[in-house]
């Protein structure tokens, strides 16, 4: 490790960034969670499909992270055909895949286009590196009704990497 380290820094990468970028492990820094109530029922409301509120931010990004994020349904959601996704302004399912929100059961994880049950390899999250605000954005109809838990585990990349629930 010490060798990649010394590479990466003759390339000019400060040695907070190189020791993240070289750590096969998890980098861990911290865990946060927020939960998202869907009332898309009511104009402008989060899973308002046509409102204000789509999309919705869910985590502020600063600098540069790296992140996994998982979602566990705590109320199972309805609105016919909304579909929901989790990622970035650019890459709107770039964390998690667009699914359609009726599928997302209670107790069910949700960290890919299918929900799974209520067990899940953790091969199915993906590491990304981040560099934009969460967001969730609610597809083809109104949420009307669920509640959704996300999780997300993240470390800093950049020297100013932070990730704060919003």
């Amino acid at each position: 490790m010490a060798n990649a380290l010394d590479k990466l820094d003759m390339m000019g990468v400060n040695m907070h960034t190189a020791r993240v970028l070289t750590n096969s492990l998890w980098p861990q820094y911290k865990a946060l969670e927020t939960t998202v109530t869907f009332a898309g029922g009511t104009t402008n409301a989060i899973g308002d499909f046509n409102g204000s509120g789509n999309p919705v931010t869910m985590f502020t990004v600063t600098g540069t992270v790296e992140m996994s994020i998982i979602a566990l349904c705590e109320t199972t959601l309805t609105g016919g055909s909304a579909t929901i996704e989790v990622g970035t302004a650019l890459s709107t399912a770039g964390l998690i895949a667009q699914t359609t929100g009726t599928d997302i059961d209670i107790n069910e994880i949700w960290a890919a286009a299918a929900p799974a049950s209520s067990v899940e390899l953790t091969s199915v999250t993906g590491r990304y590196i981040v560099n934009q605000d969460v967001k969730l954005t609610v597809g083809t109809a109104d949420a009307t009704a669920g509640v959704i838990r996300f999780i997300v585990k993240w470390a800093p990349i950049s020297a100013d990497g932070k990730v704060e629930v919003t």
